[in-house]
């Protein structure tokens, strides 16, 4: 299924959006969603392919020799070698299919960071992080003796180079930061880290969660050692998450998950696994999921990054601006829209999150309330809990003015008066 309109329209008309007859929810509703960041809403090619799919090759891949198997067998592999052109990724990168995020991280900190680790050893990860790319390294430290380090930032976002000299020591073996913060929006100096992290012969794992739907992510030019992102976020399935990983890493790791077709042979007292990526991929992969991850991949890069970079930032911007107008509204971060990535955190003085979030629900905007799974940085920053519109490139400036419009209300709706 192809694109409908053409991203100049945006300029003709920055309240058209030709994409949003792409989306069957937003184009059949009139919800207006701001929750990106937790998860994108999908293209009907995705919800077609992933259809399609079961439709026509609907099989357990891996496992038969028959004409349909080999079929889902194959579409497995194409969805593979899509994530491969998409991360850019060497010869010497393997590309595992995970359920999300989250496993993939896991991952690598049971597999290579409990057989790696050793007491004495520093792990350094942000103060910005996602729990997801916190708890498993906590569970590291505590099991191997390791040290979890924290690598500070700014109250901005910014990690400087102070701070990168505070974190790192020659003990540093391992470093686990997010391309882009899920709630502040900046992004982070990867390779300039990963730089930092081959002097120490550490490696570096990359929560790219926030970043790859809106921006390239070419683990070559950020000297990625493991890199990590969910489908979902990226207009993708639900279910359907990818690893990437140098292969000579992988090779040494021992297996996350045992069973299925990650095995060569068994006997009463042992196994020998398949060769890499398929070591990591026990059971059924969702190869469903997959293939509708290749289509939401297509569909982004048809779309273009320079497309939903202009989209988003313009859109940020008259959201920034605007929200700054506002008495008793504090934005968390930068100041400047190039450096939230379309999140936008904010606290409403006297006001709950919780409450801010039904407030904007009853005028039919969907938002994000709560700490988002960083408890650290809310610590860090002094704020127990925020509001978090997250803006994607299908969002439209009159939205935009119906979410400012709603948010100056909040305080006269909870009795505070005008």
């Amino acid at each position: 299924m192809g694109i409908n309109g053409s991203g100049n329209e945006f300029y003709r008309n920055p309240y058209c959006n030709p994409y949003r007859r792409n989306f069957p929810l937003l184009a059949e509703n009139s919800l207006i969603y701001l929750d990106s960041a937790a998860t994108a809403q999908k293209p009907a090619c995705v919800l077609q392919a992933e259809r399609e799919f079961y439709e026509r090759f609907n099989a357990n891949p891996m496992r038969g020799f028959y004409a349909l198997s080999v079929e889902a067998t194959e579409r497995v592999e194409e969805a593979r070698r899509a994530v491969r052109r998409f991360l850019n990724a060497p010869p010497e990168g393997e590309v595992i299919f995970t359920r999300n995020t989250t496993e993939s991280l896991n991952l690598v900190a049971y597999s290579y960071g409990l057989s790696k680790l050793k007491a004495g050893d520093e792990i350094v990860v942000s103060i910005m992080e996602h729990h997801s790319n916190l708890l498993p390294w906590q569970m590291v430290a505590r099991q191997t003796g390791a040290k979890l380090q924290f690598l500070e930032c700014e109250a901005d976002g910014r990690i400087t180079q102070e701070r990168l000299n505070e974190a790192f020591s020659e003990r540093t073996r391992l470093v686990a930061v997010a391309h882009v913060s899920n709630v502040l929006g900046c992004e982070n100096p990867i390779a300039r880290i990963a730089a930092m992290a081959k002097e120490r012969g550490a490696v570096l794992v990359v929560d790219a969660a926030q970043s790859a739907p809106h921006m390239p992510v070419d683990v070559q030019a950020l000297g990625a050692d493991f890199l990590a992102f969910s489908g979902h976020k990226l207009m993708g399935p639900m279910g359907i998450g990818v690893l990437y990983g140098r292969r000579e890493l992988l090779e040494e790791m021992p297996p996350f998950l045992t069973g299925g077709e990650m095995i060569n042979s068994v006997t009463r007292t042992g196994a020998v696994f398949a060769p890499v990526p398929h070591k990591f991929e026990a059971g059924t992969v969702n190869a469903a999921g997959a293939w509708g991850l290749k289509e939401a991949i297509r569909y982004l890069e048809a779309v273009g990054f320079e497309a939903v970079h202009r989209q988003e930032l313009a859109l940020t911007a008259t959201a920034l601006e605007g929200l700054g107008r506002i008495p008793h509204v504090r934005v968390l971060g930068s100041e400047k829209p190039e450096e939230h990535c379309g999140i936008l955190t904010f606290t409403v003085d006297g006001v709950h999150p919780h409450d801010v979030s039904a407030i904007l629900d009853a005028d039919g905007i969907a938002v994000r309330a709560g700490n988002h799974c960083a408890q650290p940085l809310f610590d860090f920053l002094k704020v127990n809990a925020a509001t978090r519109a997250s803006i994607y490139f299908y969002n439209t400036q009159e939205e935009i003015a119906a979410f400012l419009k709603s948010v100056a209300g909040i305080r006269r709706k909870m009795g505070y008066g005008e």
